[in-house]
């Protein structure tokens, strides 16, 4: 039986991005983003709810979004999903949802008009309906 863990968000980036490199010297970006969902309790009442993940980026990826992303700016990222259990200072359990990007889109007009001409992808062209 195949196994498939992809993942698709489309939210703002919440942290500017932190780029550092490997001991061999590849480039790896971290960024935190949330997406938001807005619904409509039974009661009629308006809620807002937000997940947060943490977002990782390799190689001339990593490179572009260190770049060309910033806090509120909007994206796109596909990858893959791991769920990461810690302890925090007070001693609960936490979890802590990290994505592993394979593709990084930059949503923002700004951002997008920045990347050389085969990086710009406006936002109607995403693989979805």
């Amino acid at each position: 039986m195949a196994n498939l863990n992809k993942i698709i968000l489309i939210g703002n980036v919440g942290s500017d991005p932190e780029m550092r490199y490997t001991p061999d010297g590849k480039p790896v970006t971290s960024f935190r983003m949330a997406t938001n969902r807005r619904y409509t309790t039974s009661a009629g009442e308006s809620r807002e709810e937000t997940d947060w993940f943490r977002i990782t980026a390799w190689g001339k990826q990593a490179e572009s979004c260190n770049q060309f992303l910033s806090k509120g700016r909007s994206v796109y990222v596909e990858g893959r999903l791991h769920a990461r259990n810690w302890q925090g200072q007070d001693g609960q359990m936490r979890t802590s949802l990290d994505v592993t990007a394979n593709r990084v889109i930059f949503l923002d007009r700004q951002a997008a008009a920045s990347l050389p001409e085969e990086g710009e992808i406006e936002p109607e062209n995403l693989p979805f309906d």
